[in-house]
């Protein structure tokens, strides 16, 4: 990989909707735990990446009482989602503004902030700040976006949105195909049924490109070596 990578062997498990978890040496890092997933992941995080303020994203209440409750728990988001966290009464210090370009670490995994905007909605929707998260420089939360990787990086695992008021298909498969992963996964799929979920795999996976497409179901971790 042309980006650096660190640590080892991760599992990744799927909460549902745009939320999911690493975990590597017992520690747990969580990305998008909104309401449209099992809030349940916060019990035991150690940090908590937001890409953007939309309630499926970010529960914000859940969220700032699980940063009053554990010491130990940590977020970074962006700086209106950071306000939010602190307004609801998430302790300043443990909840950190951060724009597209920044790189920190979380529960031992390393941390790239990329891309600045959500995609789209539609003209009359103001759009809101949103910042991916590439995680060990090889794999990609985009939040709702299509945000591109940084250049020269090649990504492991995309974690790719397939379906929302503000995409289509179509762009989730031309996504798949810019990024070129080694692994392709679906999320943001809460508002798909059963057959909308097998639609969207048989075209992302079918026609993306990616090396691999691996629906990652609930309870069902799926085990990440980087470069494997």
């Amino acid at each position: 990989m042309s980006e650096s990578t660190t640590g080892g062997t991760a599992e990744i498990t799927h909460w549902g909707h745009a939320c999911v978890r690493l975990e590597r040496d017992g520690r747990r890092l969580v990305l998008d735990p909104g309401s449209f997933s099992d809030l349940a992941v916060l019990d035991d995080a150690d940090a908590v990446l937001v890409t953007h303020e939309h309630v499926d994203h970010l529960d914000v209440d859940r969220l700032a009482a699980a940063l009053r409750g554990r010491d130990g728990l940590a977020a970074w988001a962006p700086a209106g989602v950071a306000a939010l966290l602190t307004e609801a009464g998430a302790p300043a210090d443990r909840v950190h503004a951060v724009a597209g370009g920044e790189t920190f670490e979380a529960a031992g995994f390393a941390v790239r902030a990329v891309g600045e905007w959500h995609a789209v909605i539609h003209p009359d929707v103001p759009r809101v700040h949103n910042v991916g998260y590439l995680v060990d420089g090889a794999l990609l939360h985009p939040g709702d976006s299509f945000t591109p990787p940084p250049a020269g990086t090649d990504v492991d695992v995309l974690l790719v949105p397939v379906a929302g008021p503000w995409m289509k298909l179509a762009e989730a498969i031309d996504y798949v195909r810019a990024v070129r992963p080694r692994v392709a996964a679906p999320i943001h799929d809460a508002i798909l049924s059963d057959p909308g979920r097998a639609l969207a795999d048989r075209l992302v996976g079918g026609m993306g490109g990616a090396g691999a497409y691996v629906r990652i179901a609930a309870g069902s971790p799926y085990t990440w070596t980087p470069g494997a």
